[in-house]
């Protein structure tokens, strides 16, 4: 393989095949391969995209740069491992709530989650709200988790698609990250690596999500599912709205608290709706013998919030991992903002839009989020929205309210938090969460 050779006949709008793309890969992974030749190649793929046997080879190329788990050895016999993966949004602590609520319908759920990255959170972040927390097991150490908890989420290792890791970074900095092809091939290299069966995908689509429109992330989902269905796995993914934060709180150890008060049944509707939507998928997945009915699947997520067994899970999988699981029955005590700041409606009418990507910013001017890699985290500062859209609000009502480190960032935040907000005369729908289904099963 010429690697020029290669990057001259994408540009020019020819097909790649599955070896040429594995030996580019290889090379790269190994230094024989530049990073400026490499970078001729994200532009050239940026530019002529990728066909779908294209993508998933370069999709299988990543993931089998690395370490590949076996996690079988660690689940029941004949059980099927289903992952979940969130392409990020502003609020969205999903993860925290469907993780036990999977675990205690008996579905083993070991995951590989990652840090937040400018608006949008990450999972690992939250968890670290919790003290003594800590995402960093051993392959050992996980599996005999998973084997006795049945939930395990852990920080993604270097060994786990590294040509991903390298490739990421490049991108970054030339420009190609909106590449569809290579987006895909990120998120699913490292799910396949990670060891799934199956995998649930959350789109996310709207103006606090990397896909913006409908279209966008109905194309991407659509690429996932194909590439899955390729590599032999079983892929649904669900497109869901993010115009407005997802849930009420936005900010580490507040998120972590909604999402402990929706596995006692107290969450946000909007939130609650999306957590069972997705422990849903997961579960037909996982059980296509016994879920072949969405409301049999529905009726054991409900049941396991209902008698406390996913709360239950949650503090096993807290405390297995260093954390004080005294935090679970006592969120109150998580770390606490010194500032706390309400922002009021200076005038009445129907909450319009809420600008998501905005929040989420200011959440990270707060310092609960990074501007770049390596940026340290306060878990305790963020945005709890009082008022979502559709919701009426009279002059003086309390729109949101801020928690900060400082009384100068919780007063520049509340005029940032004003700001996101559009109010119109007329009543607004809620916006509807789960947009889009798209399985590899109804193909």
């Amino acid at each position: 393989m010429n690697p020029v050779d290669l990057i001259v006949k994408k540009r020019d709008g020819g097909t790649l095949s599955a070896e040429d793309i594995r030996a580019f890969i290889n090379g790269y992974v190994a230094d024989d391969v530049p990073d400026y030749q490499a970078a001729a190649f994200a532009m050239a793929v940026y530019f002529q995209g990728m066909d779908a046997a294209e993508t998933t080879a370069l999709t299988m190329a990543m993931a089998e740069s690395g370490d590949q788990l076996d996690l079988h050895d660690a689940v029941p016999p004949g059980a099927i491992i289903v992952d979940k993966h969130s392409s990020g949004g502003v609020g969205d602590k999903t993860t925290l709530a469907v993780g036990p609520i999977v675990a205690a319908c008996g579905l083993p759920v070991g995951k590989m989650s990652g840090r937040g990255l400018s608006f949008s959170g990450g999972t690992i972040d939250k968890l670290e709200s919790i003290p003594g927390w800590s995402p960093d097991l051993s392959e050992t150490a996980f599996r005999r988790q998973l084997q006795e908890i049945g939930l395990v989420v852990a920080g993604q290792t270097a060994d786990l698609a590294p040509a991903d890791k390298k490739l990421y970074a490049l991108r970054d900095v030339t420009g190609t990250v909106p590449s569809l092809p290579l987006i895909a091939a990120s998120i699913m290299s490292k799910k396949l690596a990670a060891g799934a069966d199956a995998i649930v995908l959350d789109v996310k689509c709207g103006r606090g999500a990397f896909m913006e429109t409908l279209e966008e992330a109905r194309a991407l989902a659509k690429l996932m599912v194909e590439i899955g269905a390729r590599a032999g796995r079983q892929v649904t993914a669900l497109i869901t709205q993010m115009s407005q934060p997802l849930g009420n709180a936005i900010g580490n150890a507040l998120e972590v608290q909604e999402a402990i008060a929706t596995l006692h049944g107290d969450g946000p509707a909007d939130f609650q709706i999306l957590v069972q939507a997705v422990a849903v998928e997961m579960l037909r997945l996982g059980r296509p013998q016994e879920m072949t009915d969405e409301a049999v699947a529905l009726d054991q997520v409900r049941a396991v919030i209902a008698s406390g067994a996913a709360l239950a899970k949650l503090r096993a999988f807290i405390a297995a991992q260093g954390g004080d699981a005294v935090f679970v029955d006592h969120p109150e005590q998580l770390p606490a903002a010194p500032v706390i700041e309400p922002v009021i409606a200076p005038f009445g009418g129907f909450i319009r839009a809420l600008d998501a990507r905005e929040l989420g910013l200011t959440a990270v001017a707060l310092g609960g989020g990074r501007a770049k890699k390596g940026d340290t985290i306060d878990h305790r500062v963020g945005i709890v929205l009082d008022a979502k859209i559709g919701n009426e609000v009279a002059p003086g009502d309390r729109l949101a309210t801020v928690h900060a480190a400082t009384q100068a960032q919780a007063e520049q935040a509340c005029m940032r938090v004003l700001s996101a907000y559009t109010l119109a005369e007329e009543a607004v729908p809620a916006p509807i969460i789960v947009l889009d289904r798209i399985s590899s099963q109804d193909s």
